[in-house]
């Protein structure tokens, strides 16, 4: 933990420390579709959409493809200070969610009251995942198994900026993650070791809630390609009434994010740290014979470098990513610790922006974990992502 800290603080500083020169072509304020949409003045109704077309090839198995994902989106502006926005998702042709849909409020320039189904800001990808935004055909697992992307929820909170100091923040009191089920006798639990909190998601489907959590994030922009973030969430997670006071049923949740991205002329970096930290999993694992870390860790680096002209109006990026992420960080006492949660993945890859919306992109991806023995596939991928 602490190796990852020090690596964290190093890269942040390093970045912020090296700018002599500054890319006026690039800003700060990296948007997603929410904001994209919402920013547009002219227009009462608006729509776009993102998709995502994969080819995944493990070593010595077969190949997937899949349309993984195809999201429409409407935004409506009922006047100067109220908008509507929802994502509507398919996802592997068949099943269908929606994944945003809330009301935004301004109450003045700098302060929105929001409220309805929306996503959790906690690192980079819950927030900023449409595939022209990110490199890699898949996104990052750091962003899958230890922040369960994409990760939303229904409440209401505030957001704005504080523009004299470069900030922006977003504060929210949300329904929390369902830990256990109660069918006929049987108590079912939702969370385990392989997949952390991920199970736990209620994705705005009829959720419970006895008790509320808190989200917050602040994103610092004051120097021109560089954006740094802090996240937090803390609370407990939820259960049905008629078992919510048998112990175990519920868990406490504290988790703090660190994130930086950057861009200078070609070239462009990013880094995430993640770190979960859960109590009462003895009490959850007896209770649901589930496996349940009582910490969760995860953090990747990423170098991108863009071989085409500055002046060319197609981008092709190379990239390298490192990331480790262990959702057996830690284990109560008596929950033994598998080496196979800890995993290491380097990805290498390309994304060539053939057109502003539409990328084509290939990588290959090392992957291990820390179990002596154990058998880890490395995968081919291939994928056409669109964002308009």
């Amino acid at each position: 933990m602490k190796t990852v800290l020090v690596l964290s603080t190093f890269l942040i500083t390093n970045i912020t420390l090296s700018q002599t020169v500054l890319d006026s072509t690039k800003t700060a304020h990296q948007e997603n579709s929410a904001q994209r949409m919402m920013a547009v003045e002219d227009k009462k109704l608006t729509f776009g959409g993102y998709g995502e077309i994969t080819y995944n090839q493990p070593e010595s198995q077969n190949g997937e493809l899949d349309v993984q994902r195809l999201v429409m989106m409407f935004g409506y502006k009922f006047n100067d200070k109220v908008q509507f926005f929802t994502e509507i998702e398919y996802e592997h042709v068949e099943e269908v969610f929606v994944e945003q849909a809330f009301v935004n409020y301004s109450i003045g320039d700098n302060l929105s009251l929001r409220g309805g189904l929306m996503l959790v800001p906690m690192g980079i990808i819950n927030e900023y995942h449409e595939p022209t935004t990110f490199n890699g055909v898949e996104r990052p697992v750091v962003d899958n198994k230890i922040v369960p992307t994409t990760w939303r929820e229904i409440g209401i909170g505030v957001n704005g900026r504080f523009p004299e100091v470069n900030l922006s923040y977003q504060a929210y009191i949300f329904n929390g993650f369902k830990s256990t089920d109660s069918n006929s006798d049987e108590i079912n639990g939702r969370l385990k070791g392989s997949s952390g909190l991920r199970g736990g998601r209620q994705k705005g489907i009829q959720s419970t809630v006895s008790t509320p959590t808190f989200s917050a994030k602040l994103d610092y922009y004051g120097i021109l390609g560089l954006r740094l973030g802090l996240s937090g969430y803390f609370g407990k997670t939820q259960a049905d009434d008629d078992i919510e006071d048998i112990d175990g049923a519920i868990i406490g949740i504290a988790m703090v994010g660190l994130d930086a991205r950057f861009n200078f002329k070609k070239f462009e970096a990013r880094g995430e740290f993640i770190c979960a930290s859960l109590s009462d999993t003895d009490d959850y694992n007896d209770l649901t014979e589930k496996d349940l870390g009582s910490a969760l860790m995860g953090y990747y680096i990423e170098g991108g470098y863009n071989i085409l002209p500055l002046t060319a109006k197609q981008r092709l990026v190379a990239f390298a990513r490192y990331e480790n992420y262990d959702t057996h960080a830690e284990t109560e006492e008596n929950t033994p610790r598998n080496d196979a949660f800890n995993r290491s993945d380097f990805t290498l890859g390309l994304s060539y922006h053939i057109v502003d919306g539409v990328v084509i992109k290939g990588d290959y991806q090392f992957k291990e974990n820390a179990l002596s023995g154990s058998e880890v596939y490395n995968q081919l991928n291939f994928g056409i992502g669109v964002w308009f």
